[in-house]
């Protein structure tokens, strides 16, 4: 049987009583057949995978009970993803594979050419739990609501430097290799790019780093999957680098 994972918002210790509510009480129980005295896994993005034992599974909600930690807290490195949001599912993509990845915050960013104009903060943050769950992850990234690129930049602390995916350096992949370590944001624009504005802007601040991603012009989905790989593999823990909290 496959694994049951919980993203659980509350304290784990041994023998700490852990409320589920409905969704989480109907998934447990409709959808994974479980009952009292099973067992599942559990994380809180803070604590490390716990076991947990089913006390309770009602509509309105049940609770667990905390045994023993399984796994270790394992934080990603400090890297945050900037992306202009396209058509709903591939947007609900992208924030999955950020969380598979490791990326630590998601940040939708409005621009010239973004196709929404709006976004379901809460929707995607759900998707972040639920990859994070279904991956085996112990850490959920915050994804914040979709901000104005202008506004973020206008207020963006220099010590965190970015990379930015231009499709107009398609050609050779770059290396990542000589990049200082740090702090790092990723910005993948929409689908039809950044405007004359914006690439003026964001070439000019020199904390902006220009990224080709090979010699074809990726979707904006595909391009967020090939940056973040590239990063992690360069600078990230995907070369040993990460930072691991046992509690």
């Amino acid at each position: 049987m496959a694994k049951i994972r919980l993203f659980i918002d509350h304290p784990l210790a041994p023998g700490q009583p852990v409320p589920l509510d409905a969704a989480q009480a109907h998934y447990l129980s409709g959808v994974m057949r479980q009952k009292p005295g099973d067992v599942v896994s559990v994380f809180n993005g803070r604590d490390g995978e716990w076991s947990a034992r089913i006390e309770q599974l009602a509509k309105r909600g049940g609770s667990l009970l905390a045994g023993a930690r399984s796994a270790p807290q394992q934080d990603p490195p400090d890297l945050w993803l900037l992306f202009a949001p396209i058509k709903k599912a591939r947007t609900d993509f992208i924030v999955e594979k950020a969380a598979e990845l490791g990326c630590a915050r998601i940040l939708p960013v409005q621009t010239e050419f973004t196709n929404s104009e709006r976004i379901r903060q809460d929707r995607l943050q759900a998707h972040a739990v639920e990859a994070a769950e279904q991956c085996g992850g112990t850490f959920v990234p915050q994804v914040a609501d979709l901000a104005p690129l202008p506004r973020l930049l206008a207020g963006w602390d220099p010590a965190r430097r970015i990379l930015w995916a231009d499709e107009s350096l398609a050609g050779p992949a770059e290396t990542l290799a000589g990049l200082p370590a740090g702090p790092w944001a990723i910005l993948i624009g929409p689908e039809g790019g950044f405007s004359p504005a914006e690439r003026a802007k964001l070439s000019d601040l020199p904390f902006v780093t220009r990224l080709s991603l090979g010699p074809r012009i990726l979707r904006a989905d595909t391009a967020a999957v090939a940056a973040i790989a590239l990063w992690q593999a360069a600078l990230g823990d995907w070369r040993g680098g990460g930072q691991q909290r046992i509690a």
